[in-house]
């Protein structure tokens, strides 16, 4: 039965994903940048998959785009600017051949057009409920598995409504203190879960949550 999963999300050791004031210079916020302490396993484990090595972050990395058939996440993952959209000039951090090449479901106040990139990946923008968009996004993974991308806030609703399958959290040996954190307000949706793997690389701990 296809699952709904999240892959290769990282925190710091206070819990953080995201520090303060995101934009398009700072898309993780002040203090936090791409491939610095926070997503420096990240970036290395996809470098050593692309040469063919293995190892225990590599071997999670790769895990995170198997059998996936579609993704959804919200709108601060798709890009930097908020409230409605002034134009439709920005088309998402990936370029014009985005790496996931399947059906992109974006959580936002503000819908648009669907936008269609080369390699096989539209992004389609919804205001609709998770339980909604959920269906969508099993009916365009036509029996594969749903992956939720984040960020934070998108994972933290879907957690809370028990609509996640498995979790692959990953902790970095750091601390951010203030910014968006994964885990907070989840009230008993946490409860319908269980830590079922752990095991630590030299830089990061890997940690699946699947449900009970």
């Amino acid at each position: 039965m296809p699952k709904v999963r999240v892959h290769n999300v990282t925190i710091s050791l206070d819990g953080f994903a995201a520090g303060l004031h995101q934009r398009e210079d700072a898309p993780f916020g002040d203090g936090v940048g791409w491939g610095d302490e926070l997503h420096a396993w990240f970036v290395s484990a996809s470098q050593d998959a692309a040469a063919g090595k293995t190892g225990i972050d590599v071997d999670f990395y790769v895990r995170g785009d198997q059998n996936i058939g579609a993704t959804i996440m919200g709108r601060n993952m798709f890009g930097p600017r908020r409230g409605p959209w002034q134009d439709e000039s920005w088309r998402g951090w990936w370029g014009e051949n985005p790496p996931y090449h399947h059906d992109v479901f974006v959580h936002t106040h503000h819908p648009r057009p669907a936008l269609e990139m080369d390699g096989g990946t539209t992004f389609r923008f919804t205001d609709e409920p998770p339980e909604a968009v959920l269906r969508r996004a099993f009916d365009a993974a036509d029996g594969k598995d749903v992956r939720i991308g984040g960020g934070a806030a998108v994972i933290n609703q879907y957690l809370r409504a028990g609509l996640i399958d498995e979790l692959h959290l990953v902790i970095a040996p750091l601390l951010i203190g203030r910014g968006e954190r994964l885990l907070d307000n989840l009230g008993d949706g946490i409860e319908g879960y269980k830590v079922s793997e752990m095991v630590s690389s030299p830089t990061v701990t890997h940690v699946l949550l699947a449900r009970r």
